[in-house]
């Protein structure tokens, strides 16, 4: 991206933090679906409000920021592969930043198969970083934090 394309991003980003503030056009769920013994799929479901759109973990370098997902180390669990998305993927081209973006409209679920060592209950934490735009404006990068019981 070049520095005239950063400091338009900037200056749009920040000239509607204020605003921004107060907007929140996505709802967060959280919850665990067990698929086996010690088995389960941890589901992080974003509902965005009509116009709105948040970018596939997968958005291209030189765009907006991609969805991100870290979860809280847990000696009890493992990851199995990277988190999947579920949701109509749309490939935009994205004039403010040059390039072709993906991205989800209405709502899009991330899905993470985990393994439980054990029978035992234990949760798994973690926060989702994500970033929204609509036609007019970008919301600054938000974190979320979050805790699903597995059980």
């Amino acid at each position: 991206m070049t520095p005239s394309k950063w400091i338009l991003f900037a200056s749009l980003v920040f000239s509607m933090s204020a605003e921004a503030q107060v907007k929140n056009p996505v709802k967060w769920t959280f919850k665990s679906t067990k698929k086996a013994a010690g088995q389960y799929d941890v589901s992080l479901n974003a509902v965005l409000e009509k116009g709105w759109h948040i970018y596939s973990q997968n958005t291209p370098d030189g765009g907006p920021v991609p969805t991100g997902i870290a979860f809280t180390k847990n000696p009890l669990v493992t990851l199995n592969g990277p988190a999947k998305e579920v949701g109509k993927l749309e490939t935009v081209f994205e004039k403010l930043f040059d390039v072709n973006v993906k991205q989800y409209s209405n709502e899009v679920t991330f899905v993470q198969n985990v393994t439980v060592k054990g029978n035992v209950k234990t949760n798994l934490t973690g926060t989702v970083e994500y970033m929204l735009c609509n036609e007019k404006e970008c919301l600054p990068p938000t974190k979320k934090t979050f805790s699903v019981a597995l059980q």
